[in-house]
């Protein structure tokens, strides 16, 4: 599938630009991996696939405990979309395939 591999993401939020890599899997409809920033890692759960349109949810705990939903879509070597933070909103994410 075409979000299958690794991606290095930029993440727009309330405290500026925050770095992750992000490593994907899909199987049928479902979507699995891994997501990291600032030296720590975590999986991500509930996610979807379907077509070129990717959505997954992980949770943080740095810069403080959080629930982050990601909505977006994949177009090549690239994927974009929204971040949301809970009652902080929605910011853009954009990355590109590592």
């Amino acid at each position: 599938m075409a979000v299958d591999g690794n991606w290095n993401l930029t993440m727009t939020t309330p405290m500026g630009d925050r770095q992750a890599t992000l490593s994907l899997s899909s199987s049928g409809g479902t979507l699995t991996g891994s997501q990291g920033a600032d030296g720590n890692s975590t999986e991500i759960f509930d996610g979807t696939v379907n077509g070129e349109d990717v959505a997954w949810k992980v949770s943080i705990t740095n810069p403080m405990p959080l629930t982050l939903e990601f909505s977006g879509k994949v177009a090549g070597d690239g994927i974009s979309g929204e971040m949301g933070i809970g009652p902080m909103g929605s910011f853009p994410f954009t990355g590109t395939r590592a």
